[in-house]
């Protein structure tokens, strides 16, 4: 596996507080065409400081000029109405690939791919099919983040069943395809663990402010929930606080969260980092999915699970056993919708 690096607190919050971060090249082996390379980062609003998807894009960023030689450009929208003219700017500094972090960026993405058709555009958790147009200068970074929920649900449903939990929960950022994803595959996972087991679930409807998610989460955990799941970004932080706070377990999301401290299970991972990286470095090699999908899933490494606390660490050799049979397709038809 990859060692990737991360960013200290400082360092992220001032990448957060500058509108253009620009890194050197950093690769002895760079070619010429790598040095004139620029990769540029649209994040969402979500911010930098996210602790999961936005700072993962960045992190591949950082690592992309690392390891291909290639410079990097990064700017953070502070409202969705940054998005467009941020991926103009990017496009209009010569970048030979933008990346836009997110699925609030479709709209965006579909003016601006055809405002300049000979810049190469990627966007996260979004096929290319849904940009408006299908424009063949746009490719989609998805993943099968299912997997990752019904491996942390599956988890779930093991300790609850160990120790006598009826409930566990989860707060999601939005009610959209890369959210809900992860939950249904949460829930179906620690169904098939522990068939009794119920299950909760809010909607923030932001990804930014803690305080929404610790609200929704302290109500849930009123309702009986022992393993509160975060899939709203930087605002998820907030769900883990009030799990920190009433006794209760905490599941990360996007990046490992387990240096949240001992009360965080594991963490569901979506190798943004990783996406971000590959594109680059397929791009610089001439290799471009015009129209079409870069997938990642546990087959190519991009979902799993993260650092297994002290709590789950007895559930590892199971844990491994699921996700070998979700590899090799014993465990196939992951659903992707929460049942109502």
């Amino acid at each position: 596996m990859k060692v990737f690096m991360r960013l200290s607190a400082v360092a992220v919050v001032a990448a957060a507080l500058v509108v253009g971060v620009f890194g050197a090249a950093g690769s002895m082996a760079s070619s010429t065409k790598a040095s004139s390379f620029t990769l540029g980062v649209v994040a969402d609003t979500g911010g930098l400081n996210d602790h999961g998807f936005n700072h993962l894009a960045y992190e591949g960023m950082l690592e992309a000029e690392h390891t291909l030689g290639v410079k990097g450009q990064v700017l953070q929208a502070q409202s969705s109405a940054n998005y467009v003219p941020y991926l103009e700017k990017e496009a209009e500094h010569g970048d030979k690939l933008v990346v836009a972090v997110g699925f609030d960026f479709i709209a965006a993405l579909g003016q601006v791919a055809k405002q300049f058709p000979h810049t190469h555009f990627a966007i996260i958790d979004t096929p290319a099919s849904a940009i408006a147009g299908k424009p063949k200068n746009v490719e989609g970074l998805t993943f099968e983040s299912q997997q990752s929920g019904y491996l942390v649900g599956y988890l779930s449903g093991l300790i609850s069943k160990k120790k006598g939990y009826t409930t566990v929960s989860s707060v999601g950022g939005q009610d959209i395809p890369s959210v809900t994803s992860y939950i249904a595959g949460f829930q179906a996972g620690g169904h098939a663990a522990d068939p009794s087991l119920k299950f909760l679930n809010g909607f923030s409807n932001n990804f930014s402010d803690p305080s929404a998610c610790e609200t929704i989460a302290n109500d849930q955990i009123s309702q009986g929930s022992k393993i509160v799941f975060q899939v709203a970004g930087g605002c998820g932080l907030g769900a883990l606080q009030a799990a920190k706070q009433k006794g209760d377990y905490g599941i990360g999301v996007d990046a490992d969260q387990g240096y949240l401290g001992h009360y965080i299970l594991t963490s569901a991972l979506k190798k943004v980092d990783v996406a971000v990286e590959q594109a680059a470095a397929s791009l610089l090699h001439g290799h471009f999915d015009a129209g079409g999908d870069r997938v990642y899933s546990v087959a190519n490494n991009g979902t799993g699970y993260g650092k297994l606390d002290a709590v789950a660490k007895p559930y590892a050799s199971k844990l491994a056993h699921i996700l070998a049979e979700i590899k090799s397709g014993k465990i196939k038809h992951i659903p992707v919708t929460i049942k109502k």
